[in-house]
């Protein structure tokens, strides 16, 4: 199949429409859409860009509004919904020796000191840790920790910050 002068200036009209390759490659004959494409390409036509019109764009523009309240929630009011839950299981102390797979494995204190134990709660499916401390330990790809307040900051590390 060669293109004629007649079939290109008709390829131009229909693609300047915005008929699929398909269409013209049926409404041309003879020749396959992916040599419209082709040609298409050749002939440096602009790509068509369509944008397609959600019958439900409003539904969808509050749902994006939705998430991104939820995203600009912090993990310190995540953190507080969950102390909140009446279903929240208390500590329940363990030493190493006593630690089972069901159970948090959140150390709570330092190992030097007499009073170290692990948090003992149980652990979430998958996960070495309780609810509480899932928070700690994963944290969303990319995202940074909420600045904390200045009184919630521990002694130890406000030493570090003087220090730095």
């Amino acid at each position: 199949m060669s293109w004629t002068e007649e079939k290109v200036s008709k390829l131009k009209e229909l693609w300047g429409k915005g008929n699929t390759a398909s269409q013209i490659a049926e409404i041309i004959g003879g020749i396959s859409r992916n040599a419209v494409i082709g040609k298409a390409h050749r002939l440096n036509l602009s790509a068509k860009i369509k944008t397609r019109t959600a019958t439900s764009n409003k539904n969808f523009d509050s749902n994006v509004e939705v998430n991104n309240a939820q995203l600009k929630r912090g993990r310190k009011s995540r953190f507080k919904s969950l102390i909140i839950e009446k279903d929240f299981e208390p500590e329940n102390p363990k030493q190493l020796e006593e630690l089972d797979e069901s159970s948090c494995k959140w150390p709570i204190g330092h190992p030097d000191e007499k009073n170290f134990y692990f948090c003992g709660r149980s652990s979430l499916k998958d996960f070495s840790y309780c609810k509480l401390h899932l928070l700690y330990a994963y944290q969303p790809k990319g995202k940074k920790e909420d600045i904390t307040d200045k009184e919630e900051v521990p002694e130890f590390i406000e030493k570090k910050i003087q220090s730095a």
